[in-house]
């Protein structure tokens, strides 16, 4: 993986890694197929994952992960169907986290460089509780995404948002803070 996948170091590969991606894969490709229930997805991410996945969370297929060893999911958090994660630097998806359709979460990039250009680095990515990833938003590597936080649709966001902010555009800036006790306009 790297030397320590949370400070963006350099990829290492082993065919124990390779073979775990594989398998993610195949699991991820079997979740993709046919009909299946909400137990049956959460089974299958618990597979993927290697974790408990509580019974509140929800995923809506197709979902594509690479690596889910890395991927936490906390209870209440719901994905909807056409997202990717890339998850070798690690995704950590807190309580109540909402995640709308085709939105694509990435811990993998490649230095600028050319001559480095095919070394893979990862970050970490935090997604904090209560915090509305809207649809098609693009998560980079090494982001952390704030508490109650709101990420525009069609946003790409490189940079940490920080608690009860909301934030879009290519590339993601803050719009507003988010209004408190107010009827939605």
């Amino acid at each position: 993986m790297t030397e320590d996948q949370h400070t963006g170091k350099k990829y290492v590969g082993s065919d124990e890694l390779y073979a775990d991606v594989r398998r993610c894969m195949e699991l991820s490709a079997e979740m993709n197929t046919g009909y299946k229930t909400e137990a049956e997805v959460r089974e299958l991410l618990r597979k993927i994952t290697g974790s408990e996945i509580d019974d509140t969370v929800r995923i809506f297929p197709p979902f594509n992960i690479n690596y889910g060893k890395t991927t936490t999911f906390g209870k209440g958090s719901f994905v909807n169907f056409g997202c990717t994660f890339l998850g070798l630097g690690g995704i950590t998806i807190e309580e109540g986290v909402f995640i709308a359709p085709h939105c694509v979460i990435a811990t993998e990039y490649h230095p600028e460089a050319p001559e480095t250009r095919h070394t893979l680095l990862t970050k970490p990515i935090t997604i904090k509780k209560n915090a509305w990833i809207g649809a098609s938003a693009t998560i980079l590597a090494g982001v952390t995404i704030g508490e109650n936080a709101i990420v525009a649709a069609g946003a790409v966001v490189s940079h940490d948002v920080p608690d009860n902010t909301i934030v879009g555009g290519v590339p993601a800036k803050e719009i507003r803070k988010i209004r408190r006790n107010n009827a939605d306009k």
